[in-house]
């Protein structure tokens, strides 16, 4: 996911400041208005039986801001099961740049209860890894916990938190107690962005955003390159997962560098009914579909189907599923969730950060329901905590 905002926004373990650098030179601001008239909205005061709206408050539940000093929370997950040094309802957060808060160089993952008590549950040396991860760490919000205890994050890394100095990175594969047992990089992974992912039995599948495929070497220009790959990983239980394949099952989704936002392409993913794969198209304030990407073989062209575009979208980066299959996406461009049906009719917004300027530009990224459809938790990069729409 994107930052949004300068490097000198945020001090080691301190509120940042409240300046920020113009959203993406203001491309996706026009995008928005552009594009309004495509989206369909809840008419004001009508019954939406929206899902956030059930949920009047936002509480902080905690810092992610560990040790080190990492800054610029990302990926998000709640663990499903207790086992090692993870334990089952808890919170993973990812952190994306390193306490001088440049991008792509942080190596942290931090784990907070439900009480916002925080711990290390990793630190990443890109000097130890065991296998092949090229240009070294900088965790993204690809993030996800297959069955026994494995962690599988992303990592886009940077050596001076430019883009011009972004490499392939690679998928990072945890153990239960957070030491990386094993790098999945090369073929079609390139700047693994964001992830979600489905097990059933022995199996699991993982939906992986990629977005440096010509980004670079566009020096900013929008390129057409994003991907999304589907992983087919073997879990049983008694051994270390194994990708039995790779394929890319959609491409054509825009992507571009940003001096303020290191990489904008495709971010958030979700997985709902029939196989549809929902994708965050940030570059093109959309949210996308992709079908049957659980078995397909061939990739959607073009970013697959737009479902939704413009209206309350902007710059949407972060997404989940409510439980009745509505998409939550949280704005890059200001401090919003945004709620839309499968069939693209956005039902509610609610202000999740109004802090900054404009208002909660570049706060949220990673976002999930909590268990039990309690509320949403999400993670809030103005402030550099785990937060609770309750």
């Amino acid at each position: 996911m994107t930052s949004f905002r300068t490097r000198r926004d945020r001090a080691r373990g301190a509120p940042p400041a409240r300046t920020r650098r113009r959203l993406l030179g203001g491309a996706v601001a026009l995008a928005a208005t552009a594009v309004t008239a495509l989206a369909t909205v809840a008419p004001a005061g009508a019954a939406t039986n929206a899902f956030i709206d059930r949920f009047p408050n936002t509480t902080t539940v905690g810092s992610t801001v560990p040790a080190n000093g990492d800054v610029n929370p990302y990926g998000l997950v709640v663990v499903p099961e207790t086992t090692g040094r993870l334990v089952a309802g808890d919170a993973l957060v990812s952190n994306f740049n390193d306490s001088a808060n440049q991008q792509g160089t942080g190596t942290t993952i931090v784990e907070l209860d439900r009480h916002g008590t925080q711990q290390l549950f990793a630190q990443i040396d890109a000097s130890k890894l065991p296998g092949p991860c090229p240009g070294g760490v900088g965790l993204t919000t690809a993030l996800t916990v297959l069955p026994g205890g494995w962690v599988v994050v992303g990592s886009l890394p940077t050596t001076d938190g430019t883009a011009a100095t972004a490499k392939a990175g690679c998928l990072l594969v945890l153990d239960r107690f957070g030491h990386v047992a094993e790098t999945w990089s090369g073929g079609p992974i390139n700047g693994p962005w964001d992830m979600t992912s489905r097990v059933e039995g022995d199996n699991a599948q993982l939906f992986v955003t990629n977005v440096l495929n010509g980004t670079v070497a566009a020096n900013g220009a929008t390129v057409n390159g994003g991907t999304v790959v589907r992983i087919d990983v073997d879990v049983d239980h008694g051994r270390m997962p194994r990708v039995e394949s790779e394929r890319v099952i959609a491409r054509g989704f825009a992507e571009h560098t940003d001096p303020a936002a290191l990489v904008v392409g495709p971010t958030g993913v979700a997985l709902g009914e029939g196989g549809t794969l929902f994708v965050a198209d940030t570059a093109s304030n959309r949210i996308a579909a992709v079908a049957d990407a659980t078995d397909r073989d061939t990739a959607a062209m073009n970013g697959g189907r737009t479902v939704s575009q413009g209206g309350a979208l902007n710059a949407p980066l972060g997404m989940t599923l409510a439980p009745d299959g509505h998409i939550l996406t949280v704005n890059g461009g200001d401090g919003n969730i945004v709620e839309t049906t499968p069939h693209g009719r956005q039902v509610a917004t609610k202000l999740l950060d109004s802090s900054g300027s404009p208002p909660g530009a570049g706060a949220l990224f990673g976002v999930t329901r909590t268990p039990g459809e309690r509320g949403v938790l999400y993670v809030d990069d103005a402030t550099n905590t785990l937060n609770l729409l309750h």
